[in-house]
Order: C-alpha cells, then sequence, then structure tokens
C-alpha cells in the first residue's frame, strides 16, 4: 500500500466517528414565543421574521384583544370586576378584524396559536373552577370571533378553536401550586403548559397528562448573572421597566450576547431545546425583537438547528426518549 494511500485511509478511520457522532445528534431546538399576540403591526412583523428564517413560533393570545365594546362589558375574570382587564381591550372592531386575519394566517403558516388566558390576571390563588372559568371565556371568545365583527369566518377556523389550540401559558408566568390549573387544563383539551422558570435550558417534564415547559435562567451582563431569558426581564435589568431609547444599541447587544451564549452551550453540548420568551411590545426602541432577529437569522438556518413551535418540539423530544415524569 503506497504512504499516500495508507495516509488517506488513517485520515479516514480517524474522522468516521466523528462523523457518525455528529450525525446521531439531534437537532437543536430553538423555541421562540410570544406573550399577548395583540399589536398587528408585531404580528406581521414576527410573521415575516419566520418566513424569512424557516422558523415556527408559538403566539399565547390573551383573549381580551378580540373583544369589542359589548363583549368588554360582559367579561368578568375571577375575583374581578366586570369589565376589568390588566391588559386592555381591543379598541376597535376594524382592529380585531385585522388581529383575526394575522392569527389565522399564523396557523395556515405552521404556527402555534396558545392561549394566555384572557385578562392576564394573577392566578397563583385560583382554584381548579377558576382556572377553567377563564379557560371557557377564552374558549367562547375564540368561537364567536369572527361573527362578533360581523365576519364569515373561515373554513377550518371551529376546528382550529376547539382541536389545534394545545398549549397555555400563565400570566406573569404564575401557575397555581398543586393539581388545580393542571385539572383544569386537562378538561380544557390542553396537552402543554409552559409557565414554569428552570435555572437553565431543560428537557420538559409530564405532569399528570401535561408536557410542562419552563423558560429558563440564562447568564446575562458583565457579571454573567442569571435572567429568565424572557424580553421583560431584560427590560427590567437594563433600564429598570422605563423606556430608554438612547441605549438601545447596548441593551440588544446584550440580549442577542446572552441568547446567543445560550444557545451555543446547547449546540455545543446536550442540545437540550432553548426557550425565548418575548410580548408584543418594543422595549427600550425594539432592542429585544432586533436581538431575537439576530439569532433566528444566525441558527434557524442550519442543518442541525430546528426553530420550532412547541407543539413541533413535542414528538421531537418524545423520539429522543428524554421526556420524564414529574414530581412536581
Amino acid at each position: 500500500m503506497s504512504r499516500l494511500l495508507l495516509s488517506t485511509c488513517l485520515a479516514a478511520s480517524f474522522l468516521l466517528p466523528a462523523i457518525a457522532e455528529a450525525a446521531d445528534r439531534p437537532k437543536q431546538l430553538v423555541i421562540i414565543s410570544f406573550d399577548g399576540a395583540h399589536d398587528n403591526a408585531l404580528w406581521l412583523k414576527s410573521r415575516e421574521m419566520a418566513a424569512k428564517n424557516g422558523a415556527h413560533f408559538t403566539y399565547f393570545l390573551s383573549c381580551t384583544f378580540l373583544m369589542n365594546e359589548a363583549a368588554k362589558k360582559a367579561y368578568q375574570a375571577p375575583h374581578q370586576k366586570r369589565g376589568k382587564s390588566n391588559v386592555g381591550f381591543a379598541q376597535s372592531d376594524d382592529e380585531i378584524r385585522e388581529r383575526l386575519g394575522n392569527i389565522w394566517h399564523a396557523h395556515l403558516e405552521g404556527h402555534d396559536i396558545s392561549s394566555h388566558a384572557c385578562g392576564h390576571f394573577d392566578g397563583r390563588l385560583w382554584s381548579e373552577a377558576d382556572w377553567s372559568a377563564e379557560y371557557a371565556t377564552f374558549h367562547a371568545t375564540l368561537k364567536n370571533a369572527w361573527k362578533s365583527v360581523g365576519l364569515q369566518e373561515p373554513t377550518g377556523w371551529q376546528d382550529l378553536v376547539d382541536h389545534a389550540i394545545k398549549g397555555f401559558r400563565a400570566p406573569y408566568l404564575s401557575a397555581t401550586a398543586g393539581a388545580d390549573m393542571i385539572a383544569a387544563e386537562k378538561k380544557a383539551g390542553f396537552t402543554y403548559d409552559a409557565s414554569l422558570v428552570t435555572k437553565g435550558p431543560a428537557m420538559p417534564v409530564e405532569e399528570d397528562g401535561i408536557i410542562r415547559f419552563g423558560l429558563p435562567l440564562i447568564p446575562e451582563g458583565p457579571n454573567e448573572k442569571p435572567i429568565i431569558g424572557m424580553d421583560y426581564n431584560l427590560f427590567v435589568r437594563h433600564s429598570k421597566g422605563e423606556e430608554d431609547t438612547a441605549d438601545s444599541a447596548e441593551f440588544e447587544d446584550r440580549a442577542y450576547a446572552a441568547f446567543k451564549e445560550a444557545f451555543d452551550k446547547q449546540y455545543a453540548g446536550a442540545r437540550v431545546p432553548l426557550q425565548l420568551g418575548f410580548h408584543f411590545v418594543e422595549m427600550n426602541g425594539g432592542a429585544y425583537w432586533r436581538a431575537l432577529d439576530r439569532l433566528v437569522s444566525d441558527v434557524c438556518h442550519r442543518a442541525d438547528v430546528a426553530c420550532v413551535s412547541y407543539s413541533e418540539a413535542i414528538p421531537m423530544i418524545e423520539a429522543r426518549g428524554r421526556l420524564q415524569t414529574s414530581g412536581l
């Protein structure tokens, strides 16, 4: 055997295990979600971002943004006065019509439409009956949404409302301790919940038939102090929750660096799904949405990365045999 052939064979023998190992590694999952899902301009912006990068997002919708003046007067959340919402209501029927179009087209594009309840109240002390009442209001509001503003609903809307809204995230990430919220979720037809917070990126756990996901604490800033991977938490840390457009570029760079570091650690390591949460509000001059755009533009095109909704992530995680039963 010639020296050239021998050296080629030896090189190939060293490369084969590395190639096999790379081929056996699961894709790095990136799960991006938005709470509230109201501002129509940001519906368009997020959908365009996703389409540009081959990504699917999860939209946790607050149903008061589909309530007109008449529905507002009738809405009453558990233990609240009638007509009250912590996040407001739709401002006009035209706004609702446009929002319904965005919700429907996002669904057709493969995104998750999920529930963020209605009036964005802290439900940590709610009973199973309280949660069930709020879920029922969410469902009824969506069932009648098109008719309430004088529109003919598209074919398939009722199927979406009855069968395809599978996820829930509690407002303020404030889930009821114990079994009440989980029991209400099961009765409402939800299959996953994304209300937890974890010490770092973590695999979801199954609790009494509900798959539970958590936003991770990730290192951020010069001291790499842990923070929930969500735009609002960054907003509070960076500017104490006060709008600061002058330092927007700095906040963007800090957020992107935190997102990218969290991604890189999992991408090079165990490839635990990375979850990041956002709102339909461009805080600090849009710093966190720009950081998100940079991240998905960088990573979502990679062959071994999948930027997916929660519903898409679940079977991919189950195929890895990594879904565990929780003792929470």
